[in-house]
């Protein structure tokens, strides 16, 4: 078998088209595109069974029509000649054919692929590697790969080594991703018949670069559970808070001497319990916007946020809970552990499987997603209305609540363009009444700039802790 080669006039690869990764801006500029995606995109037709001929055959066949057509016109019977050649090729590999015309080898009547991908899951930027493994009998010229990619990833290499096709895809974009198919034609030792066989790629979770986050703040109350952020009441930590009088039975070790021999009698340091925070990351998945000036994805900076948060909280050993609103209402019970994040992150994938869209669901948030006194961090982009009713149901019900805000940028207005300046002066005033009414309400709105470290948000959060509304 002879593996590599290419029939003439076609390339090795057709190239997969990927639709546009986001939504319109609001007002953006004219290059702007409107995702393409907003319903999942349908497969292409399966290939025709049997063989069939190849582009070799056809030329053949229009040189044998073309020298016969000459023949006929001009009279001379010597152009006959050249049609003798390109029909007897013909006639050897015609489908009713056993042997090649060059090696005597049969066409390969079974033919089957067998598929490997590996990993199922990485982190965008990552590459996955696509093994397929032709399984058939006979004798085969060459294989010409097809291949037709989902979108979210990209095509960065290809090569066919005998039977076997390898690919290497690079993982653009976070979601849950079909890969796509690959339809390898399987061509007979004389290159003139062709057989296709339809190789699905399946699926693959692309996880979101979380963005970097190390500060953990803490509302004013803890659940009553071991952990390592300090407590307001007196407990077994490391952290001394004030002395009192010893009581007997009091180890000696905790004596604090400068108090004991300025006061005359023995005084014992006192320290502040540890304890555990439960924290509820809220994803805004209502709307996606592209920012004008970066032409970054609000729901992405939006997800990545969130899975920053969730790593920062879990190395704290805190418990996490994620609740994401757009399409379909989705909700996970607070966790501790290295393992939670992943469950944490495959919940949301969901969001974005294969840049499908359905219609958002509100309603009011399940109790057991939100555990009494959790601290909820809300991450949107305040462009839709609607999150200030779920915004405003976290605040009825006494959670701590901070937002933080992704900002999508003004919108683009073209020069000159009188009425646009003025909606844009509409658009920016409303943004910012969304955030007075929340801040009115005692919510803290914090802004996270797209690739900066979260901890730049969160830092004026230490001043104090995180004070819940009283109901």
């Amino acid at each position: 078998m002879t593996a590599g080669r290419q029939p003439p006039g076609r390339p090795a690869a057709r190239p997969a088209a990927v639709p546009a990764h986001i939504a319109r801006a609001l007002g953006g500029p004219p290059d702007a595109t409107v995702d393409e995606a907003a319903e999942p995109a349908e497969p292409p037709s399966p290939p025709p069974p049997g063989w069939r001929a190849g582009e070799r055959a056809l030329r053949l066949l229009t040189v044998a029509a073309v020298a016969a057509a000459a023949a006929l016109l001009t009279g001379h019977a010597w152009l006959l000649a050249l049609v003798a050649g390109p029909v007897a090729l013909l006639v050897l590999a015609g489908p009713g054919a056993a042997t090649s015309a060059l090696t005597g080898a049969g066409r390969p009547s079974r033919l089957s692929a067998a598929v490997e991908t590996g990993p199922g899951r990485c982190f965008e930027n990552e590459d996955i590697a696509v093994r397929i493994r032709l399984d058939f009998d006979g004798a085969a010229g060459w294989i010409d790969p097809g291949i037709t990619l989902g979108p979210g990833v990209e095509l960065t290499s290809l090569a066919v080594a005998g039977p076997v096709v390898e690919l290497a895809l690079t993982a653009r974009r976070w979601g849950r991703w079909s890969l796509g198919t690959v339809d390898v034609d399987v061509y007979d030792t004389g290159g003139l018949a062709r057989r296709t066989v339809r190789a699905e790629l399946g699926e693959i979770q692309v996880f979101p670069v979380p963005t970097q986050a190390s500060l953990t703040p803490i509302p004013v109350r803890l659940p009553d559970r071991l952990g390592e952020h300090t407590a307001r009441q007196n407990g077994d930590g490391i952290e001394v808070v004030g002395v009192r009088p010893h009581i007997w039975g009091e180890r000696q070790r905790r004596i604090h001497w400068p108090s004991t021999t300025r006061r005359g009698s023995i005084q014992i340091n006192q320290f502040a319990a540890e304890r555990t925070a439960d924290t509820v990351v809220l994803v805004d998945a209502l709307v996606d916007f592209i920012d004008p000036a970066t032409r970054a994805s609000g729901l992405d900076e939006t997800v990545r946020a969130a899975a920053g948060l969730t790593r920062a909280y879990l190395r704290s050993h805190d418990r996490v809970g994620l609740v994401s609103i757009g399409g379909t209402l989705r909700w996970l019970q607070p966790g501790s552990g290295g393992g939670y994040f992943y469950r944490i992150v495959e919940s949301v994938l969901e969001v974005r499987k294969d840049l499908g869209y359905s219609v958002p669901a509100l309603q009011r948030l399940p109790p057991p997603a939100l555990p009494r006194g959790a601290l909820v961090y809300a991450i949107t982009q305040l462009a839709d209305e609607r999150i200030l009713e779920v915004l405003g149901d976290l605040a009825q019900r006494g959670n701590p609540l901070v937002v933080i805000e992704i900002p999508t940028g003004a919108p683009y207005i073209a020069p000159g363009d009188t009425v646009g300046h003025l909606a844009r002066r509409l658009w920016l005033a409303d943004r910012a009444a969304m955030r007075f009414a929340l801040r009115e309400r005692g919510i803290p709105v914090v802004a996270q700039s797209a690739g900066k470290s979260l901890d730049l948000a969160l830092a004026p959060l230490l001043r104090t802790r995180i004070q819940g509304r009283t109901r």
